[in-house]
């Protein structure tokens, strides 16, 4: 692996939640970078619509999530059959893929593999992690990720790890600030990735705020009320209600458990709608 220079942020750069104020990140004004924005014309203004076209932003993401997952668990299998435990070396297989998904999707601005610690045998933890930058170079994230000298060393309590961890389904994290690697709000979406029915890590995709909104915020305003949405934990993915801000936690009902029940649903003056498959719930406030 080439010797670049630490860098942290994005979601598995372990970045800090905070809320967007509406309006203020540069979401519509750099036009989405091509990712989306043609969702700008809403063929329909009820929720079900609005919830299925947010499904199709996505989708594409977590088809690539699916991909790196079918990738390492390919091999992984491959490496246990040999009768031992993967090494770091071994994960560089993945790469090609990887490098190659930066390429065709433009709202993936990072992807990769997080194992859990303790899956390799030459190191505690670690994350095959790619991202391209402003100009377009594709490069290798590292970490410090020796408990002895790194606050980042643990990343297992953070949502895009531990929301597939313990529900074995995709998931969508964040918003989450990326203070050193890019200053970008990010949101992750991922999922597990199982060796013989264990857990093994996550296979994960990071995509700008900015490009999300520029994407599902027309969607969102031709609601005839005040809209946002929301992740399994409640914390809004994205919103055209000025009384709730990206970034910030919603109070409500158990959202994770209203995704698992995929259907539409009434809260306190709010209505609750799954975006059909994808862990995002459309939060519209009731006239």
């Amino acid at each position: 692996m080439p010797d670049f220079p630490q860098q942290t942020g994005s979601s598995p750069c372990l970045a800090v939640p905070q809320a967007v104020p509406t309006g203020s990140s540069p979401t519509v004004r750099d036009g989405g970078r091509g990712t989306g924005a043609a969702t700008a014309t809403l063929g329909t203004d009820t929720e079900a619509g609005v919830a299925a076209r947010v499904r199709g932003t996505l989708e594409a993401v977590f088809d690539t999530v699916s991909r790196v997952r079918a990738d390492t668990t390919a091999l992984l299998t491959r490496i246990a059959a040999q009768g031992r435990s993967p090494v770091t070396a071994d994960l560089a297989e993945l790469r090609p893929g990887l490098h190659g998904d930066l390429a065709r999707q433009e709202l993936v601005s990072g992807v990769g593999f997080v194992t859990v610690p303790g899956l390799l045998d030459d190191a505690p933890a670690w994350l095959e992690w790619w991202q391209s930058g402003s100009d377009g170079v594709v490069r290798p994230l590292l970490l410090d990720l020796d408990p002895r000298q790194s606050a980042y060393s643990d990343y297992t309590h953070w949502d895009w790890f531990t929301l597939p961890r313990d529900t074995g389904r995709r998931a969508v994290a964040g918003p989450y600030v990326d203070y050193l690697c890019s200053d970008e709000y990010s949101l992750t979406l991922s999922a597990p990735v199982h060796l013989a029915g264990r857990f093994a890590g996550v296979a994960a995709a990071d995509i700008y705020l900015r490009h999300f909104e520029a994407a599902v915020m027309p969607l969102l305003q031709g609601l005839p009320g005040p809209a946002h949405l929301v992740n399994a934990r409640g914390r809004v993915a994205a919103s055209a209600d000025p009384a709730h801000l990206a970034g910030s936690l919603t109070k409500g009902p158990d959202f994770g458990a209203l995704l698992t029940e995929a259907r539409p649903d009434r809260h306190e003056g709010m209505r609750l709608v799954p975006c059909d498959g994808i862990p995002l719930v459309l939060v519209v406030a009731e006239g």
